[in-house]
Protein backbone atom coordinates (compact mmCIF):
# COMPACT_ATOMS: atom_id res chain seq x y z
CA UNK A 1 0.00 0.00 0.00
CA UNK A 2 1.23 3.37 -0.80
CA UNK A 3 2.32 5.86 2.27
CA UNK A 4 1.61 9.37 0.87
CA UNK A 5 -1.64 8.40 -1.65
CA UNK A 6 -4.71 7.64 0.72
CA UNK A 7 -5.29 4.13 1.43
CA UNK A 8 -8.90 4.37 0.76
CA UNK A 9 -8.46 6.01 -1.82
CA UNK A 10 -7.00 3.98 -4.11
CA UNK A 11 -9.07 0.85 -2.70
CA UNK A 12 -12.28 2.79 -3.95
CA UNK A 13 -10.40 2.80 -7.49
CA UNK A 14 -9.73 -0.74 -7.17
CA UNK A 15 -13.21 -1.79 -6.36
CA UNK A 16 -14.32 0.66 -9.12
CA UNK A 17 -12.36 -0.80 -10.87
CA UNK A 18 -12.90 -4.12 -10.59
CA UNK A 19 -16.67 -3.39 -11.22
CA UNK A 20 -16.26 -1.92 -14.23
CA UNK A 21 -14.69 -4.49 -15.83
CA UNK A 22 -17.33 -6.68 -14.40
CA UNK A 23 -20.06 -5.05 -16.57
CA UNK A 24 -17.89 -4.55 -19.45
CA UNK A 25 -17.86 -8.52 -19.85
CA UNK A 26 -21.67 -8.61 -19.39
CA UNK A 27 -23.37 -8.48 -22.62
CA UNK A 28 -26.59 -6.87 -21.65
CA UNK A 29 -24.29 -3.73 -21.25
CA UNK A 30 -23.87 -3.10 -24.80
CA UNK A 31 -27.81 -2.80 -25.55
CA UNK A 32 -27.71 0.67 -24.13
CA UNK A 33 -24.76 2.36 -26.17
CA UNK A 34 -24.93 5.36 -24.13
CA UNK A 35 -24.74 3.61 -20.95
CA UNK A 36 -21.86 0.96 -22.35
CA UNK A 37 -20.03 4.48 -23.59
CA UNK A 38 -20.12 5.89 -20.28
CA UNK A 39 -18.94 2.29 -18.79
CA UNK A 40 -16.05 2.17 -21.17
CA UNK A 41 -15.03 6.05 -20.48
CA UNK A 42 -15.21 5.62 -16.51
CA UNK A 43 -12.83 2.28 -16.92
CA UNK A 44 -10.28 3.72 -19.63
CA UNK A 45 -10.12 6.96 -16.45
CA UNK A 46 -9.67 4.19 -13.48
CA UNK A 47 -7.34 1.65 -15.67
CA UNK A 48 -3.91 3.92 -15.62
CA UNK A 49 -4.30 4.72 -12.11
CA UNK A 50 -4.53 0.78 -11.37
CA UNK A 51 -1.74 -0.07 -13.43
CA UNK A 52 0.42 2.98 -11.80
CA UNK A 53 -0.23 1.13 -8.35
CA UNK A 54 0.40 -2.59 -9.61
CA UNK A 55 3.61 -1.41 -11.09
CA UNK A 56 4.58 0.46 -7.26
CA UNK A 57 3.37 -2.34 -5.65
CA UNK A 58 5.56 -4.84 -7.58
CA UNK A 59 8.60 -2.59 -7.60
CA UNK A 60 8.30 -2.72 -3.36
CA UNK A 61 8.29 -5.94 -3.48
CA UNK A 62 11.56 -6.04 -5.64
CA UNK A 63 12.33 -3.35 -3.04
CA UNK A 64 12.26 -5.38 -0.25
CA UNK A 65 13.73 -8.52 -1.44
CA UNK A 66 16.34 -6.62 -3.00
CA UNK A 67 17.63 -4.92 1.23
CA UNK A 68 16.81 -8.25 2.14
CA UNK A 69 19.37 -9.23 -0.37
CA UNK A 70 21.97 -6.59 0.52
CA UNK A 71 22.03 -7.03 4.02
CA UNK A 72 24.18 -10.17 3.47
CA UNK A 73 25.63 -8.89 -0.31
CA UNK A 74 26.83 -5.32 -0.44
CA UNK A 75 26.23 -5.58 -4.40
CA UNK A 76 22.89 -4.92 -4.51
CA UNK A 77 23.12 -1.66 -2.43
CA UNK A 78 22.79 -0.27 -6.60
CA UNK A 79 19.60 -2.53 -7.05
CA UNK A 80 17.93 -1.10 -3.81
CA UNK A 81 19.07 2.84 -4.48
CA UNK A 82 17.72 2.24 -7.96
CA UNK A 83 14.06 0.46 -6.68
CA UNK A 84 14.11 2.99 -3.95
CA UNK A 85 13.86 5.77 -6.51
CA UNK A 86 11.76 4.35 -8.98
CA UNK A 87 9.02 3.37 -5.87
CA UNK A 88 9.75 7.46 -5.39
CA UNK A 89 8.89 8.07 -8.90
CA UNK A 90 5.60 5.78 -9.32
CA UNK A 91 4.44 6.75 -5.67
CA UNK A 92 4.38 10.75 -6.76
CA UNK A 93 2.69 9.47 -9.73
CA UNK A 94 0.03 7.65 -8.29
CA UNK A 95 -0.49 10.91 -5.71
CA UNK A 96 -0.97 12.87 -9.05
CA UNK A 97 -3.56 10.97 -10.00
CA UNK A 98 -6.00 10.48 -6.71
CA UNK A 99 -5.79 14.32 -6.69
CA UNK A 100 -8.97 16.06 -7.18
CA UNK A 101 -9.87 15.80 -10.93
CA UNK A 102 -12.53 17.84 -13.08
CA UNK A 103 -15.04 15.63 -13.67
CA UNK A 104 -16.17 16.42 -17.16
CA UNK A 105 -12.23 15.84 -18.39
CA UNK A 106 -13.42 13.03 -20.67
CA UNK A 107 -16.18 15.24 -22.14
CA UNK A 108 -16.41 16.75 -25.64
CA UNK A 109 -16.84 19.98 -26.25
CA UNK A 110 -18.67 22.79 -27.76
CA UNK A 111 -16.50 26.19 -28.05
CA UNK A 112 -18.46 29.71 -29.11
CA UNK A 113 -15.85 31.84 -30.63
CA UNK A 114 -17.58 35.76 -30.83
CA UNK A 115 -15.93 39.11 -31.90
CA UNK A 116 -15.67 41.80 -29.45
CA UNK A 117 -14.04 45.47 -29.63
CA UNK A 118 -12.29 46.26 -32.80
CA UNK A 119 -15.63 45.89 -35.49
CA UNK A 120 -14.08 43.51 -38.78
CA UNK A 121 -10.29 43.27 -37.52
CA UNK A 122 -12.09 41.50 -34.31
CA UNK A 123 -14.30 39.47 -36.43
CA UNK A 124 -11.37 38.47 -38.74
CA UNK A 125 -9.43 37.87 -35.50
CA UNK A 126 -12.01 35.66 -34.27
CA UNK A 127 -12.19 33.54 -37.62
CA UNK A 128 -8.07 33.14 -36.54
CA UNK A 129 -9.31 31.30 -33.32
CA UNK A 130 -11.49 29.39 -34.99
CA UNK A 131 -9.22 28.03 -37.76
CA UNK A 132 -6.38 27.24 -34.37
CA UNK A 133 -8.80 25.64 -33.27
CA UNK A 134 -9.94 23.53 -35.59
CA UNK A 135 -6.03 22.71 -37.20
CA UNK A 136 -5.48 21.60 -33.15
CA UNK A 137 -8.26 19.62 -33.20
CA UNK A 138 -7.32 17.97 -36.17
CA UNK A 139 -3.72 17.23 -35.15
CA UNK A 140 -5.12 14.98 -32.36
CA UNK A 141 -7.62 13.49 -34.09
CA UNK A 142 -10.46 15.20 -33.15
CA UNK A 143 -14.07 15.24 -34.97
CA UNK A 144 -15.07 18.75 -35.76
CA UNK A 145 -18.68 19.70 -36.53
CA UNK A 146 -19.28 24.03 -37.28
CA UNK A 147 -22.96 23.92 -36.40
CA UNK A 148 -23.20 27.88 -36.84
CA UNK A 149 -21.35 30.87 -38.29
CA UNK A 150 -22.37 34.24 -38.58
CA UNK A 151 -19.74 36.18 -40.79
CA UNK A 152 -18.82 39.67 -41.17
CA UNK A 153 -18.84 41.91 -44.31
CA UNK A 154 -15.00 40.73 -45.07
CA UNK A 155 -15.58 37.32 -44.18
CA UNK A 156 -14.65 36.78 -40.70
CA UNK A 157 -16.97 35.45 -37.56
CA UNK A 158 -19.20 37.90 -35.61
CA UNK A 159 -19.76 34.36 -33.76
CA UNK A 160 -19.73 30.72 -34.43
CA UNK A 161 -20.60 27.68 -32.53
CA UNK A 162 -18.05 24.47 -33.26
CA UNK A 163 -18.37 20.77 -31.58
CA UNK A 164 -15.48 18.95 -30.93
CA UNK A 165 -15.46 15.29 -30.10
CA UNK A 166 -12.89 13.04 -28.99
CA UNK A 167 -12.07 9.62 -29.54
CA UNK A 168 -14.73 7.37 -27.75
CA UNK A 169 -13.60 5.87 -24.62
CA UNK A 170 -10.26 7.47 -24.00
CA UNK A 171 -10.03 9.24 -20.58
CA UNK A 172 -8.02 12.04 -21.86
CA UNK A 173 -11.32 13.87 -24.13
CA UNK A 174 -11.37 17.15 -24.74
CA UNK A 175 -12.38 19.21 -22.37
CA UNK A 176 -9.37 18.13 -20.21
CA UNK A 177 -6.97 19.87 -22.82
CA UNK A 178 -9.31 22.69 -24.00
CA UNK A 179 -11.24 23.84 -21.12
CA UNK A 180 -8.58 26.76 -20.47
CA UNK A 181 -9.12 28.30 -23.63
CA UNK A 182 -12.40 30.37 -22.11
CA UNK A 183 -12.35 34.16 -21.54
CA UNK A 184 -11.01 36.98 -23.64
CA UNK A 185 -7.97 36.49 -26.23
CA UNK A 186 -6.54 39.94 -27.53
CA UNK A 187 -4.74 40.77 -30.32
CA UNK A 188 -2.34 43.11 -31.44
CA UNK A 189 -1.49 43.51 -35.31
CA UNK A 190 -2.01 45.98 -38.41
CA UNK A 191 -5.47 45.54 -39.45
CA UNK A 192 -6.33 44.35 -43.05
CA UNK A 193 -8.11 48.06 -43.36
CA UNK A 194 -5.86 49.76 -41.62
CA UNK A 195 -3.95 52.46 -44.54
CA UNK A 196 -1.41 53.98 -41.87
CA UNK A 197 0.24 50.79 -40.84
CA UNK A 198 -0.42 51.14 -37.55
CA UNK A 199 -0.60 48.55 -35.03
CA UNK A 200 -4.11 48.21 -33.55
CA UNK A 201 -5.88 45.98 -30.36
CA UNK A 202 -8.35 44.43 -30.65
CA UNK A 203 -10.40 41.20 -29.24
CA UNK A 204 -12.50 38.00 -29.57
CA UNK A 205 -14.00 35.85 -26.71
CA UNK A 206 -14.12 32.24 -26.75
CA UNK A 207 -16.64 30.65 -24.19
CA UNK A 208 -15.92 26.52 -23.82
CA UNK A 209 -18.66 24.10 -22.36
CA UNK A 210 -18.51 19.85 -21.40
CA UNK A 211 -20.87 18.63 -23.87
CA UNK A 212 -22.90 16.03 -21.51
CA UNK A 213 -23.32 12.34 -23.46
CA UNK A 214 -27.41 13.00 -23.92
CA UNK A 215 -29.47 16.18 -24.29
CA UNK A 216 -31.72 13.55 -21.78
CA UNK A 217 -29.14 14.18 -18.94
CA UNK A 218 -30.23 17.89 -18.81
CA UNK A 219 -33.39 18.64 -17.26
CA UNK A 220 -35.07 21.09 -20.49
CA UNK A 221 -38.68 21.61 -19.73
CA UNK A 222 -40.02 21.93 -23.70
CA UNK A 223 -42.57 25.06 -22.64
CA UNK A 224 -39.63 27.12 -21.80
CA UNK A 225 -38.64 27.13 -25.41
CA UNK A 226 -39.22 29.34 -28.07
CA UNK A 227 -38.33 27.81 -31.40
CA UNK A 228 -37.72 29.52 -34.75
CA UNK A 229 -36.22 28.61 -37.72
CA UNK A 230 -35.11 30.31 -40.82
CA UNK A 231 -32.98 30.32 -43.92
CA UNK A 232 -29.45 29.48 -43.32
CA UNK A 233 -27.35 32.20 -44.85
CA UNK A 234 -23.20 32.36 -45.83
CA UNK A 235 -20.87 34.96 -45.97
CA UNK A 236 -22.09 38.24 -46.38
CA UNK A 237 -25.66 37.22 -45.24
CA UNK A 238 -25.78 35.51 -49.11
CA UNK A 239 -28.92 32.67 -48.91
CA UNK A 240 -27.38 29.14 -49.09
CA UNK A 241 -30.45 26.95 -48.47
CA UNK A 242 -33.59 27.39 -50.31
CA UNK A 243 -35.00 26.13 -47.17
CA UNK A 244 -36.13 27.22 -43.64
CA UNK A 245 -33.83 24.60 -42.30
CA UNK A 246 -31.78 26.87 -39.82
CA UNK A 247 -33.35 26.57 -35.86
CA UNK A 248 -32.89 29.18 -33.04
CA UNK A 249 -33.65 28.46 -29.50
CA UNK A 250 -34.47 30.18 -27.10
CA UNK A 251 -33.79 29.22 -23.71
CA UNK A 252 -36.92 31.91 -21.69
CA UNK A 253 -35.84 31.57 -18.19
CA UNK A 254 -32.54 32.06 -18.55
CA UNK A 255 -32.37 34.18 -22.59
CA UNK A 256 -29.90 31.68 -23.26
CA UNK A 257 -29.93 31.63 -27.21
CA UNK A 258 -28.48 28.73 -29.36
CA UNK A 259 -28.76 29.03 -32.91
CA UNK A 260 -27.79 25.81 -35.64
CA UNK A 261 -27.75 26.10 -39.07
CA UNK A 262 -24.93 24.05 -40.72
CA UNK A 263 -26.67 20.62 -40.63
CA UNK A 264 -28.64 19.13 -43.83
CA UNK A 265 -31.94 18.95 -42.11
CA UNK A 266 -34.10 21.09 -39.79
CA UNK A 267 -34.53 17.82 -37.75
CA UNK A 268 -31.07 17.94 -37.35
CA UNK A 269 -30.13 21.42 -36.80
CA UNK A 270 -32.73 21.28 -33.64
CA UNK A 271 -31.41 18.09 -32.47
CA UNK A 272 -27.57 19.62 -32.66
CA UNK A 273 -28.93 23.32 -31.36
CA UNK A 274 -30.91 21.07 -28.52
CA UNK A 275 -27.17 19.20 -27.50
CA UNK A 276 -25.69 23.25 -27.38
CA UNK A 277 -28.54 24.16 -25.07
CA UNK A 278 -27.92 21.39 -22.72
CA UNK A 279 -24.46 21.78 -22.32
CA UNK A 280 -24.75 25.50 -21.53
CA UNK A 281 -27.68 24.95 -19.41
CA UNK A 282 -25.27 22.11 -17.58
CA UNK A 283 -22.11 24.74 -16.95
CA UNK A 284 -24.71 27.28 -15.99
CA UNK A 285 -25.92 25.02 -13.33
CA UNK A 286 -22.82 23.88 -12.13
CA UNK A 287 -21.98 27.65 -11.99
CA UNK A 288 -24.60 28.36 -9.79
CA UNK A 289 -24.30 25.12 -7.50
CA UNK A 290 -20.02 25.52 -6.87
CA UNK A 291 -18.46 28.62 -5.67
CA UNK A 292 -15.27 26.62 -7.22
CA UNK A 293 -17.38 26.21 -10.19
CA UNK A 294 -18.52 29.15 -10.40
CA UNK A 295 -14.95 31.01 -10.09
CA UNK A 296 -13.65 29.31 -12.96
CA UNK A 297 -16.17 30.11 -15.21
CA UNK A 298 -16.05 34.12 -14.64
CA UNK A 299 -12.80 33.91 -16.08
CA UNK A 300 -14.52 33.31 -18.94
CA UNK A 301 -15.32 37.14 -19.55
CA UNK A 302 -18.76 37.17 -21.33
CA UNK A 303 -18.17 40.90 -22.21
CA UNK A 304 -15.53 41.13 -24.63
CA UNK A 305 -13.13 44.13 -23.33
CA UNK A 306 -9.45 43.98 -24.77
CA UNK A 307 -8.70 45.20 -21.36
CA UNK A 308 -9.86 41.76 -19.81
CA UNK A 309 -7.57 39.16 -21.37
CA UNK A 310 -6.34 35.83 -20.91
CA UNK A 311 -4.04 35.91 -23.64
CA UNK A 312 -2.24 38.13 -26.19
CA UNK A 313 -1.28 37.33 -30.13
CA UNK A 314 1.68 40.02 -31.25
CA UNK A 315 2.15 40.07 -34.27
CA UNK A 316 4.89 42.25 -35.28
CA UNK A 317 6.85 40.38 -32.69
CA UNK A 318 5.49 36.90 -33.37
CA UNK A 319 5.08 36.33 -29.91
CA UNK A 320 1.88 34.74 -27.70
CA UNK A 321 1.54 35.54 -23.66
CA UNK A 322 -0.55 33.81 -21.61
CA UNK A 323 -1.14 35.93 -18.59
CA UNK A 324 -2.58 33.12 -16.21
CA UNK A 325 0.48 31.57 -16.27
CA UNK A 326 3.12 33.95 -17.26
CA UNK A 327 3.75 31.83 -20.61
CA UNK A 328 5.31 33.63 -23.50
CA UNK A 329 6.86 32.22 -26.50
CA UNK A 330 7.73 33.59 -30.20
CA UNK A 331 6.36 31.33 -32.45
CA UNK A 332 3.13 32.78 -33.10
CA UNK A 333 2.69 31.45 -36.53
CA UNK A 334 2.89 27.94 -35.21
CA UNK A 335 0.17 28.76 -32.77
CA UNK A 336 -2.14 30.17 -35.15
CA UNK A 337 -1.46 26.64 -37.01
CA UNK A 338 -2.49 24.44 -34.77
CA UNK A 339 0.54 23.65 -32.60
CA UNK A 340 -1.08 24.62 -29.21
CA UNK A 341 0.44 21.39 -27.39
CA UNK A 342 3.66 23.32 -25.13
CA UNK A 343 0.73 26.17 -23.87
CA UNK A 344 -1.21 23.96 -23.23
CA UNK A 345 0.77 22.11 -21.22
CA UNK A 346 2.01 24.94 -19.66
CA UNK A 347 -1.88 25.62 -18.23
CA UNK A 348 -2.23 22.24 -17.24
CA UNK A 349 0.94 21.60 -14.89
CA UNK A 350 -0.31 24.64 -13.05
CA UNK A 351 -3.49 22.85 -12.66
CA UNK A 352 -1.68 20.10 -11.67
CA UNK A 353 0.39 22.32 -8.96
CA UNK A 354 -3.33 23.50 -8.12
CA UNK A 355 -4.63 20.26 -7.37
CA UNK A 356 -1.80 18.86 -5.54
CA UNK A 357 -1.89 21.37 -3.16
CA UNK A 358 -5.91 20.31 -2.87
CA UNK A 359 -4.83 16.74 -2.25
Amino acid sequence: MTQSAPAVAIDAVLTEHADLERQLTDPDLHSDAGNARRVGRRFAQLAPIVTTYRKLEAVRGDLEAARELAADDASFADEVTELEARAAELDDQLTDMLAPRDPHDADDIVLEVKSGEGGEESALFAADLARMYIRYAERRGWKVTVLDETFSDLGGYKEATIAIAGKGDSADGVWSRMKWEGGVHRVQRVPVTESQGRVHTSAAGVLVYPEPDEVEAVHIDESDLRIDVYRSSGKGGQGVNTTDSAVRITHLPTGIVVTCQNERSQLQNKARAMQVLAARLQALAEEQAEAEASADRASQIRTVDRSERIRTYNFPENRIADHRVNYKAHNLDQVLDGDLDALLDALAAADKQSRLQQA
